[in-house]
């Protein structure tokens, strides 16, 4: 049996973007059952397909991967099989024609998430902007390479922009990162990150409890994990930046 690559993210990127040339060409999502075959032309299916394509991808070029069992938190791909604390990779994928819709994870979950496995931060998210013909032709009109941090934001309401319903937080969402931006700026570093997280768990009844000593828990963590401090600030010395107050319209 042949030898599996290896391959980084950056590198599986760059296989993509350079040699695949993904942005030139077309795809189409065909549906057989029994002796019935059809084009798919639902919009709302192409970013799960888009996940299990990569990974057909990777089979393909013969490149070594596990998948991820657990489906609800990052990453879904270890691109090294042998250590499952490297090389992480996150496919997601939205509809060009509109904000990116998907969810980083749950809130709660990946808040605890981090205090065990901390080194899942340093995930890189593989992202791609679609679009889908009326006679279901799909084309991929961008393609990028992230941290989660480059990819969230502040929001008005909360330190960390989330879906919050009915009183509840459920999910991380991300921001659009690309185009013209919003009064909210993307998180500069990892570290600005983690302080709106532990902000946001602090403010929130449901996680309050969770907060007391989260800070501290994390830069243990990362410090047995990867071997280095982080320090993480205060929110309030960031709040002004990453949440600027809405400015007075002139009057005519």
């Amino acid at each position: 049996m042949t030898e599996r690559i290896r391959l980084t993210a950056e590198q599986v990127y760059e296989s993509l973007v350079n040699v695949d040339k993904i942005k030139t060409v077309e795809g189409q999502i065909r549906f057989f059952l029994g002796n019935v075959d059809i084009i798919v032309r639902q919009k709302d299916v192409v970013g799960n397909i888009i996940q299990e394509w990569l990974e057909g991808w990777l089979k393909k070029n013969n490149v070594a991967f596990d998948t991820n069992p657990n489906t609800q938190m990052p990453p879904d791909i270890f691109l090294n099989p042998d250590d499952h604390t490297v090389d992480l990779l996150e496919v997601k994928a939205f509809n060009y024609a509109a904000s990116p819709g998907f969810d980083i994870a749950d809130f709660k979950a990946y808040a605890r998430e981090i205090l065990e496995h901390p080194y899942m931060l340093h995930t890189k998210y593989i992202i791609f902007g679609y679009s889908m013909s009326d006679d279901g032709i799909v084309t991929i009109k961008d393609i990028w390479l992230k941290n989660v941090w480059e990819i969230c934001r502040s929001m008005d309401g909360w330190p960390l922009n989330v879906q919050y319903k009915n009183k509840v937080i459920h999910k991380i969402r991300p921001a659009k990162w690309y185009g013209k931006q919003s009064r909210f700026p993307m998180f500069q570093s990892m570290e600005h990150y983690l302080s709106a997280i532990e902000e946001t768990l602090f403010s929130y009844h449901d996680t309050h409890a969770l907060s007391v000593g989260w800070r501290k828990k994390v830069v243990k963590a990362y410090k047995e994990f990867c071997g280095k401090t982080i320090t993480i600030p205060r929110w309030e010395d960031l709040d002004e930046f990453y949440r600027p107050p809405v400015k007075p319209q002139k009057k005519e």
